[in-house]
């Protein structure tokens, strides 16, 4: 039996970007497939199985792509797939919302596929702007079969499947005329064959479609007024942004405690059980107090504010927010020589600089694609978070409850936006050096704004997200902590090996407001930022181990007590901010680009900014 055959009938997924494909994807097939609201989220093709009256369906769904024409590297890979024939049917999907310009690709389509079924999604978001879809007469004129569903909530999926499985075993003939003549011919001009193509479905909506044009817009176009105009636009986003990271920050405290609490709970018992083994104290102490204490300080730090930012960033994507936000930022990636849809991936490395660098495959442009690649790591992760909290409540913020934590919040948005600013002014200058080129075009479609599914966020995020990017961290503190443990046990003379490093690192750690202990810190915590206050408070105490702290009063007058200033805290947050990304970044960046040079560039690039800004910064506090 050939390969084919043995995953039953293909399916061919095709759709424009943003119409619920990977909805309707992953609600057939019952896969975990990440749903974004925003054009351009999957760019590569994705395959999944449904079994349906005893028979496997292989369901391939393609790039979103708004034309079989190929100007971009998505409608490249659906239009020669489709050309190959290995689907036995191709399933068009369009949004209801919006239909004529849907029926521009499914024109297409069905100049080179047959059978094809259309797949009329969104229903109930058309209802809700009083748009009606005449589904027989959409049907009669395609000359194909058409049914309309609701995929997010469940609406239609059997009738889809009826109509997936008679056109698999009873294929209808093809009738005469089928697509829009012309529009995917070669002889012709392509603006001539484009003409064609939107004046046929132009023509098709006409008849198929009825609706209100003014009430259909009219809720959007009030929070577009509100969202992306030139006054309110940035403002609104800079205090949605706050109040995420606000309710990240607070709601983080407790649970990360009691996980922290609860995991480290088991240090002594697992001891006992090396014990009772009969294991040698070195491997003991590289098992329990480093490789286990590591990954469950990573795990207690990252999961919490993870599992809150996450949801939250999901709740604004599923909204339709997310490209707002491009629009309103798009302008000043402009201006740095970059991609509007930058925007979107630096976003992301909010949570994370590793998805943030695979989310960079929605940026076409492979120059642009890498600009944005190489200066995600200037965007603090939820790594990073943590540490810029404490340094910014321990010596910037007077005061406690409420006022203290909206100040510590606004405080964080000024990094933040700092950190912005050092993206913009990075890739400007890749732009004007290394990577030159012409910009390319960047077509934006701002999607309707929609009700989240709260349910399916929170699932999406945690699977997806949140549990992805903790055991790719966990993969990488594991043998981290072996090393430190190492590093901090085996002594050279009356010191340790970690110690001996830091009074090598002394000089220049000096020369940028820091100290040894601090620089080796950060340096330590290149497989997870995590544990970069861990291991300053381990080198200060001289423990072999990672070293928890009670409160940031007490890590506060530790810190203190071995020389922080004012200016030794600036510079802390500042090399925080900017320094070399973290071991799973490095390692996504290096997939992604499957070069050593880019990768070397991309830990080079922010780490020299930071070094320069921390020594620049200390300079001027001695002159001072």
């Amino acid at each position: 039996m050939s390969a084919a055959a043995s995953m039953g009938p293909v399916i061919a997924l095709v759709g424009n970007p943003n119409v619920g494909k990977s909805t309707v994807f992953n609600a057939l097939t019952g896969l975990r497939q990440h749903t974004g609201n925003w054009p351009g989220k999957t760019v590569s093709t994705a395959k999944g199985t449904y079994t349906y009256n005893n028979r496997t369906y292989t369901l391939v769904d393609l790039p979103g792509a708004y034309s079989l024409q190929p100007g971009s590297a998505e409608e490249e890979v659906t239009r020669d797939y489709l050309v190959t024939g290995e689907a036995s049917v191709t399933l068009i999907v369009t949004d209801a919302t919006c239909l004529e310009r849907n029926l521009a690709l499914a024109l297409q389509t069905l100049e080179v596929s047959w059978p094809v079924v259309v797949c009329v999604n969104l229903l109930d978001e058309a209802a809700k702007k009083d748009i009606q879809v005449d589904l027989a007469v959409l049907e009669e004129e395609l000359g194909c079969r058409v049914v309309g569903t609701s995929a997010r909530g469940g609406e239609g999926l059997e009738v889809l499947r009826q109509a997936l499985e008679a056109a698999v075993l009873d294929p209808p003939e093809r009738p005469a005329g089928a697509g829009a003549h012309c529009a995917g011919c070669g002889g012709c001009p392509p603006e001539l064959r484009t003409a064609v193509l939107m004046g046929r479905a132009s023509e098709i909506a006409d008849k198929a479609v009825s609706k209100d044009s003014e009430a259909a817009q009219r809720r959007d176009r009030a929070l577009d007024r509100l969202l992306t105009s030139g006054r309110t636009g940035i403002p609104v986003m800079l205090l949605l942004l706050a109040l995420v990271l606000w309710l990240t920050m607070v709601g983080a405290n407790v649970p990360s405690a009691l996980l922290s609490k609860l995991l480290l709970g088991f240090q002594e018992p697992l001891r006992g059980v090396m014990q009772s083994l009969g294991s040698p104290w070195w491997l003991e102490g590289a098992l329990v107090d480093g490789m286990y204490r590591t990954v469950a300080w990573v795990v207690s730090v990252m999961l919490p504010p993870m599992a809150i930012f996450f949801p939250l960033f999901t709740l604004l994507e599923d909204a339709g927010y997310l490209p707002r936000v491009a629009f309103n930022l798009d302008h000043f990636f402009q201006k740095s020589g970059a991609h509007g849809r930058q925007s979107l991936t630096m976003c992301q490395g909010l949570g994370c600089n590793a998805c943030g660098v695979m989310g960079c495959r929605i940026i076409q442009s492979p120059r642009e694609r890498l600009i944005a690649i190489l200066t995600n790591a200037f965007m603090p992760c939820n790594g990073r978070l943590p540490t810029l909290t404490a340094l910014i409540a321990m010596f910037f913020v007077t005061g406690n409850g409420l006022a203290g934590s909206l100040t510590s919040a606004a405080m964080l948005m000024g990094a933040i936006v700092l950190a912005v600013a050092m993206t913009l002014w990075s890739s400007r200058f890749l732009a004007a050096t290394v990577l030159k080129g012409e910009p390319s075009s960047f077509s934006l479609e701002l999607p309707p704004y929609r009700t989240p599914q709260i349910g399916q966020v929170l699932i999406r995020s945690i699977l997806d997200r949140t549990l992805f990017v903790l055991g790719r961290a966990v993969a990488v503190a594991a043998p981290a902590g072996l090393l430190i443990w190492a590093a901090a046990n085996i002594r050279v003379g009356e010191q340790s090996v970690l110690l001996h490093l830091a009074n090598f690192l002394q000089p220049f750690g000096g020369l940028m407001g820091l100290d040894g202990i601090i620089l080796l810190a950060f340096l330590l915590g290149f497989p997870a930022n995590e544990i970069v206050v861990p291991c300053i408070l381990m080198g200060y105490l001289s423990t072999g181990t990672l070293t928890d702290y009670g409160s940031l009063t007490e890590l506060h007058g530790l810190l203190a007590a071995n020389g922080w200033t004012t200016v030794t805290a600036l510079c802390a947050l500042l090399f925080t901010l900017f320094h070399f990304p973290c071991g799973t970044t490095c390692l996504t960046i290096w997939r992604e680009t499957r070069s050593v040079k880019w990768t070397a560039v991309a830990i080079a690039l922010p780490t020299v900014v930071g070094v320069g800004i921390c020594i620049a910064v200390h300079l001027v506090s001695l002159i001072i």
